[in-house]
């Protein structure tokens, strides 16, 4: 069914229709320690599941029954400053000194009945991770230990723990389930490993803080920012070579990147810069830039791809943007420190959700 709604924002009211029965927008609250469940009809949130310490990467099974967040008890000490080349300044021994270890792991909500229903293994501080092609197996990003973690999902057992290089950060898998792409931020080096035997295969650098991966469609390019250079790096995703290299407007600090449906553009959330670039993938243009919130991270895409759902930490809110207008239309209040969003699409009642 169709659900026609209004989006009043700034005095403007813009109308579009949507099928809001069909999903839901689940958010990590990175400050609340929960996730905020979000009605894209009523443009409101309509539950809040606790999870546990510093809730950040989340995903959805592949039959949209159950909601895995990344949890992790090593401390926030808020936004960190930059140095002379916009590169982050952390105070690792303040992290580490307060950790919480047992926090750690991969947290299950049932969503069905809207709950926690589990806490999976993981190493330490796990931040974000990627759903193999099964959808048995969880690639998570350990960023203390400078790892990857292979999470058996049915049996709950690490199969893996693959050394990459310091911090850790994106994960993705290519859309065909045949490589694993781990961004690692200290030095900028992106490792791939092959999915089937769980093994390092390659690697190549790009410097500038690179947070996340987004692949085309038909796996053949990987798009990749680097937070500090202000920069997309577009890679041959079957070489493992970069071929390309876009400069955004000024002052971006690109974190999240997600796909369009037909793969024609990229969406960037730019960070600090409180922005949200549209950028060609055909071109490399930089076709516009959104205004959001305040310092955008995690980015969602509604099923048919017409509205793109945007985290904004510091302002505890979610931006919605109509994609056809290219124009936020609505901001909702979600918990403390929106960090990561998963979009869930609903199947009738008799076979409960399926994930998007």
């Amino acid at each position: 069914m169709k659900r026609v709604f209004a989006g009043l924002l700034w005095f403007s009211v813009v109308a579009f229709s949507v099928s809001a029965d069909t999903y839901v927008v689940c958010v990590s609250n990175e400050g609340s320690g929960d996730v905020s469940i979000i009605d894209p009809g009523k443009q409101e949130v309509v539950a809040s599941v606790p999870v546990g310490k510093r809730p950040r990467g989340i995903q959805g099974s592949p039959d949209g029954r159950f909601l895995y967040v990344a949890v992790s008890g090593t401390p926030n000490l808020g936004p960190p400053k930059l140095d002379a080349q916009g590169n982050p300044i952390f105070d690792k021994e303040a992290e580490t000194k307060n950790a919480d270890y047992s926090a750690d792991g991969i947290a299950v909500i049932d969503l069905l009945a809207r709950k926690l229903s589990k806490k999976l293994p993981a190493s330490t501080d796990p931040e974000q991770f990627a759903l193999g092609a099964s959808g048995r197996k969880l690639y998570i990003a350990n960023e203390d230990a400078g790892t990857l973690s292979i999470l058996d999902v049915e049996y709950g057992d690490v199969e893996h723990v693959i050394p990459v290089h310091e911090e850790p950060e994106g994960v993705a898998v290519t859309p065909d389930g045949r490589y694993v792409y781990v961004t690692c931020e200290t030095r900028g080096e992106i490792c791939v490993i092959d999915a089937r035997s769980s093994r390092k295969m390659a690697e190549f650098t790009v410097g500038g803080r690179p947070r996340n991966v987004a692949f085309l469609p038909d796996s053949s390019r990987a798009f990749i920012p680097s937070e500090s250079s202000g920069k997309i790096h577009v890679v041959d995703a079957t070489r493992h070579a970069v071929l390309k290299t876009i400069s955004l407007p000024v002052g971006s600090r690109p974190m999240d990147v997600k796909m369009a449906k037909d793969g024609k553009k990229l969406y960037v959330s730019n960070g600090r810069a409180g922005t949200v670039s549209v950028v060609d993938t055909e071109t490399f243009r930089v076709l516009n830039t959104i205004k959001v919130g305040v310092r955008p991270w995690g980015l969602g895409l509604s099923p048919d791809g017409k509205l793109l759902y945007v985290a904004n930490g510091p302002s505890n809110d979610v931006t919605i943007i109509d994609l056809s207008a290219e124009k936020e239309i609505k901001r909702v209040r979600v918990g403390q420190s929106p960090w990561g969003i998963a979009i869930i699409r609903k199947l009738p009642d008799t076979n409960p959700t399926a994930a998007f």
